[in-house]
């Protein structure tokens, strides 16, 4: 605050903003400023006031009277500091108040009645701090209130419930109690964050909330709810977030949860609901957690959980659970935590799990199953946590990865494992074990063996045909999707005209191509070979892309390699077409005279999303790959977003193999010469001659992310890393894209519905 002296005007001061027409303070921003002590009644002389902002500092002592004098105060932020005594109630003579926020206090005593008086209040916030009594019922009279965040106890007045403009209700984590309101539906359409969780709220969830079509989260778990999940719920189509955790709901889930096409989180768990699960609860959406626990559901676990491929987190433990475990279980590939203890599954774990690499957490503990203790747990690198307990399994116990670990892994109560670390105290594997195991080694041996020749043979097969062949053919894939020419892809694309033109770079162009017989839109990239290092891009990725798959990595359906009609040397990767280009398209858009700006917005939940996706594709390509790949030139224009803007790693011109020699692939036919990368996005190190590594992915991946996160990019001089770093930790808002704050100022979208996390905070679907 060096600024505020006498030798310069008070309207230059950092945080204070003068009228244009008279030098009188309108504004007073001063906040996260490390600023203390006790707020001066004299603040009351500023009567041009309208914004006082001292947000996040550590003021003390009450709230002065004086600022009720204030009439032309619209907006009053006094969040997170250590302010003490009563609300004010002259507060309600600032007629032109339309925010209060006062959270993260030590306020004591009641909401002042006098406040449902203020009828341009959009914002009301009371929450963490130590107010006793309950929501005063004129504050229903604020027909223009959109957000309501307070501690309360008592009974919430009906009245409340004509608040037709509210967009986020939040009364969680308090002492209310009575019936769940029917009159709930009382609150507009609009409303998109209803949190009534952890209170003593009873009776039932009544059908009347499937009127509240807007509704993006709710949150009514931790009460004392009674009867069924009403079928309404089916009509909340935009819902995100379901807690109905912690009640004593029971009857069956209804088939209408299936509507629920945008779900992320369900969680009921801790309740009596019967029945089987429901085959449709199978949602894509489903894509952090699904948590059936501690209730009393019956039958088999549906085939249909193939569907919840993005699924972070599984419970169904403590149930009726019967049956054998799906074999397609193993299509949920981004499962990290699996919990199916407490049930009465049996027979084997099925082979398939052995995609689920990521998995972290498994406990099948007390359940029927059989069979042997499948070898591919052993190669689960993430696995932290395994209780096979109190089931029948049998055979030889493992002694490496997960298994040589005491602390981790749990096998007491199956009487007829054997071997294993000593410290696991089993019985030694009797001889006929042991044998059975050689005779199981020698099969696997001879097999491999077998195999190998095999592949030989068609790999000689195959290169006995390539010598006949003339045409061009594809030298990628294993399995060809497309079979195409270059003559062919010259009239698809009218002669690789520049309206079929979709980008371009230094290895060559890339043209939209629509195939003329089944009229499939494919992406193609014709290399430019007067450029030397193209030829080389092309080899290296075939070689990077041929035995990958993943559905956060850009497809290839064939490649070109030939001569075309001219008799020049010809090669071309034909590539599945992203319809919604870029990721620098959508951070950095070009917007022309047609277009609006608005349309290449990404919101946050979208940028989370994407940044989700690139750090699955990478996981993929730094740890489950055969041979671990080094992508090299990770940056927004390498990202492409599908139709679904899923996003897609492309581009892999400047990759390097590891453990080069163990592939038909010399070290020596690096794809470009000195340093690999975009300035701005390598690490530093490739500068100076370091040797490559995966960790220089990790690094452009957090240039990357910070870019999708601030909107700004590596040009004129700035350092992306510095500009951020210099805002931590206390001006992290002013280097947020202004865009994703826009969501959270009058946009309509809540992003910061918290819904009393830190209630949850213990929870393990939480962690």
């Amino acid at each position: 605050m060096d600024s505020w002296n006498s030798s310069i005007h008070f309207c230059q001061w950092i945080g204070v903003t003068c009228g244009r027409k008279h030098p009188r303070v309108t504004k007073l921003k001063l906040r996260i400023l490390k600023l203390s002590g006790s707020l001066s009644p004299y603040i009351g002389n500023l009567s041009f006031l309208r914004e006082l902002d001292l947000v996040g500092n550590s003021f003390y002592n009450q709230i002065p009277q004086e600022i009720g004098g204030l009439r032309r105060l619209e907006a009053l932020h006094l969040a997170n500091n250590s302010i003490s005594g009563e609300i004010p109630s002259n507060l309600s003579a600032c007629s032109k108040l339309t925010l209060v926020d006062i959270r993260g206090n030590q306020l004591i005593g009641e909401i002042p009645a006098s406040l449902g008086l203020l009828s341009n209040l959009k914002v009301l916030g009371f929450v963490q701090n130590s107010l006793r009594g309950s929501i005063p019922p004129l504050l229903g009279n604020l027909s223009s209130l959109e957000e309501l965040r307070n501690v309360i106890s008592g009974i919430v007045p009906v009245a409340l419930f004509n608040l037709s403009n509210i967009r986020a209700f939040d009364i969680g984590t308090n002492k209310i109690q009575g019936e769940f309101p029917e009159c709930i539906s009382n609150f507009s359409s609009n409303l998109r964050g209803l949190n009534m969780g952890g209170n003593n709220i009873l009776g039932k969830i009544p059908d009347e909330i499937g009127n509240l079509i807007s509704l993006e989260v709710l949150d009514v778990g931790h009460n004392q709810l009674l009867g069924p999940i009403p079928f309404d719920i089916g009509r909340l189509w935009k819902l995100n977030i379901f807690y109905a955790s912690s009640n004593f709901l029971f009857g069956t889930i209804p088939h209408s949860i299936g509507n629920l096409t945008e779900l992320t989180k369900l969680i009921f768990d801790i309740n009596n609901i019967q029945g089987n699960i429901p085959s449709n609860l199978g949602l894509s959406s489903l894509s952090i957690v699904l948590s059936l626990s501690s209730n009393s559901l019956t039958g088999e676990l549906p085939v249909e959980v193939e569907k919840l491929k993005n699924l972070g987190l599984l419970d169904v433990s403590h149930s009726r659970l019967s049956g054998l475990l799906p074999n397609n279980l193993g299509s949920c590939v981004n499962l990290v935590e699996l919990y199916l203890e407490g049930n009465l599954f049996e027979g084997p774990i099925p082979p398939s799990l052995s995609s689920l690499r990521g998995l972290g957490a498994v406990d099948v503990s007390n359940n029927n199953l059989s069979g042997g203790i499948v070898e591919f747990l052993v190669r689960f690198g993430a696995l932290k946590y395994l209780n096979l307990s109190f089931n029948n399994f049998e055979g030889v116990i493992p002694s490496e990865g997960v298994f040589k670990n005491t602390s981790a892994i749990f096998v007491e109560g199956n009487n007829k494992l054997c071997g294993g670390i000593l410290e696991l105290h089993l019985s030694r594997c009797n001889s006929k074990t042991s044998s059975k195991a050689s005779v199981k080694l020698k099969i696997a041996i001879i097999v491999v063996i077998l195999g190998v020749i095999l592949v030989f043979a068609c790999l000689l097969i195959l290169w006995f045909r390539k010598k006949k062949e003339e045409k061009p053919k594809t030298t990628c894939a294993e399995h060809s999707l497309l079979q195409l020419s270059s003559q062919s892809i010259l009239r698809a694309t009218n002669g690789f005209c520049m309206e079929n033109l979709v980008g371009s770079g230094s290895f060559g162009s890339v043209y939209k191509e629509i195939l003329e017989e089944s009229g499939v839109v494919i992406a193609v990239k014709v290399l430019n070979l007067l450029n030397h290092r193209a030829s080389k891009s092309f080899f290296t990725k075939c070689e990077a892309l041929k035995n990958i798959r993943h559905r956060n990595l850009v497809k290839v359906l064939t490649a070109i390699s030939g001569v075309d009609y001219q008799g020049n040397d010809f090669k071309a990767l034909v590539y599945e077409f992203m319809e919604n280009g870029s990721l620098e398209d959508w951070l950095h858009p070009y917007v022309s005279m047609n277009e609006s700006e608005m349309t290449r917005n990404l919101n946050s939940f979208q940028r989370v999303n994407m940044a989700i996706d690139v750090a699955h594709a990478l996981q993929y390509l730094h740890h489950h790959c055969e041979t671990s790949i080094i992508h090299c030139d990770l940056k927004p224009s390498n990202i492409l977003l599908d139709g679904e803007m899923v996003g897609h790693i492309g581009d892999f011109g400047l990759a390097k193999i590891l453990s080069a020699d163990r592939l038909n692939y010399s070290s020596n036919q690096s794809s470009s010469l000195g340093l690999r990368g975009t300035i701005g996005y390598a690490p530093p190190e490739y500068g100076m001659g370091s040797e490559l590594s995966t960790k220089g992915d990790v690094y452009s991946y957090g240039i990357l992310f910070l870019e999708m996160f601030t909107g700004k990019r590596f040009k004129e001089g700035l350092s992306l890393h510095k500009h951020v770093k210099a805002a931590l930790p206390n001006r992290v808002i002013e280097i947020i894209d202004p865009i994703l704050l826009q969501e959270s100022v009058g946009g309509g979208k809540i992003i910061d519905i918290t819904l009393n996390e830190n209630r949850l905070g213990n929870d393990r679907h939480l962690q």
